[in-house]
């Protein structure tokens, strides 16, 4: 009987050792799937000074908190063509990244259409709601998407028109109809630019063929012209510069890079800033942990009025001594 409680019991010791072993292999298996590196797709939807500087400061951030050395980052470029966001954003599905950075409105919409599994992270999108046609809670957008908004408030923007030009009658809004968040923006700038007393026409293009027609038309009916966060309009300042100017119309632009190719002044936020922002959120998600669908909308901490000095001077304008010339 006591060799029979023997081998039971050598039995059972042998079973708690295994399952220990397992438990321990099993553990030591985790750590090593631990990630240590990262990809990162980005899909930027055109080239010009805002969005890259978005890019940049979302590099950086993201390098400075997870490492030079463990972070690869696939960057592509849409040349403005929205069918051409899905596809890349498509090709990052398929190569498994870890996190998508989607740098303008049509890139956003292309990610959120493509996957819901992998984060997704927006910058240079004013408005997340429209964009995506959900309701915000919290600042939340409640699927796979956060990020930041370039969106300056448009009162200020509207009053940077009253303080310039006083006696200004006609505003004329130029802007992309393809773009969501341009209508968004030209819809509630024209609420505030009524409310101070301007009358205001909206000039629409379609895309970058038409511009120069559409500016010339609001050139010829407008005081002072209105371009709002708008990368169709990025893309073209220097048609649009080479009509306004000559027609001493002074453009208030949405965003520096605007306002340093064609425009006179703006309220602007810092797009690098707003990059960077982001590139803290990826960090966040990467390495801490934390779930996109819980990380509200975040917005530029900062605006700052600045002008362009060469066109103000050309144009015979005082500007006020709180502007900071755009280098």
């Amino acid at each position: 009987m006591r060799k029979t409680f023997k081998k039971a019991a050598a039995l059972t010791l042998c079973v708690a050792t295994a399952l220990t072993m397992a438990t321990g292999c099993s553990k030591e298996k985790k750590d090593s799937e631990k990630k240590d590196s990262y990809k990162i797709g980005i899909c930027q939807i055109v080239q010009h000074d805002a969005l890259d500087a978005a890019s940049k400061g979302f590099k950086d951030a993201v390098t400075e908190k997870l490492g030079k050395d463990n972070v690869t980052f696939d960057e592509q470029n849409a040349q403005g063509d929205s069918a051409t966001c899905s596809t890349i954003v498509n090709g990052f599905v398929s190569s498994k990244v870890d996190l998508i950075l989607a740098n303008a409105t049509p890139p956003l919409q292309a990610a959120a259409e493509a996957t819901e599994e992998i984060p997704i992270l927006g910058t240079s999108v004013t408005d997340y709601g429209s964009a995506l046609s959900v309701e915000l809670k919290d600042g939340k957008t409640g699927i796979n998407v956060s990020g930041t908004s370039d969106l300056a408030p448009l009162d200020g923007q509207a009053e940077l028109v009253k303080e310039l030009f006083p006696e200004t009658k006609t505003v004329g809004l130029i802007y992309c109809t393809a773009e969501p968040n341009s209508k968004f923006q030209i819809e509630n700038i024209t609420k505030e630019l009524t409310k101070l007393g301007f009358e205001t026409k909206e000039y629409g293009f379609t895309d970058s063929n038409d511009i120069a027609a559409v500016v010339q038309s609001a050139v010829d009916n407008s005081d002072v012209l209105y371009i709002p966060t708008d990368n169709t309009a990025a893309s073209n300042t220097e048609v649009i510069d080479s009509i306004a100017r000559p027609a001493k119309k002074p453009i208030i632009a949405g965003e520096e890079g605007i306002c340093k190719n064609c425009g006179l002044a703006t309220l602007s936020i810092s797009y690098y800033d707003i990059g960077y922002e982001t590139g803290l959120m990826a960090a966040e998600i990467l390495k801490d942990g934390k779930k996109v669908e819980d990380m509200p909308v975040r917005y530029a901490p900062k605006f700052e009025k600045k002008y362009n000095k060469t066109i103000a001077d050309e144009l015979g304008v005082k500007v006020p001594d709180d502007y900071i010339a755009i280098n």
